[in-house]
């Protein structure tokens, strides 16, 4: 079963992801620095796809089975302890 998003809109702090299968995600922006930084006209041109979704002014690509599996920002190098 594949779950696309629907609808996608933001507050100060969070990214709200509606999926078509009845349920919404509150992700923090935090996660995804790009988002964070942008302003609220660049987040509001969000292209939903199947797949994910896709902001071109800031070169964000969010996949829906990455939120759903909790992973934010991909492209950031975190460091784990030993």
């Amino acid at each position: 079963m594949s779950i696309s998003a629907t609808e996608v809109s933001f507050d100060e702090h969070t990214m709200w992801v509606a999926l078509d299968d009845g349920r919404t995600l509150g992700v923090p922006l935090a996660w995804f620095p790009r988002l964070l930084a942008a302003t609220p006209e660049q987040r509001q041109s969000v292209e939903i796809s199947p797949m994910g979704l896709h902001w071109d002014a800031i070169d964000e690509d969010i996949s829906i089975a990455g939120l759903l599996a909790g992973r934010g920002d991909q492209t950031v190098k975190r460091f784990s302890a030993a």
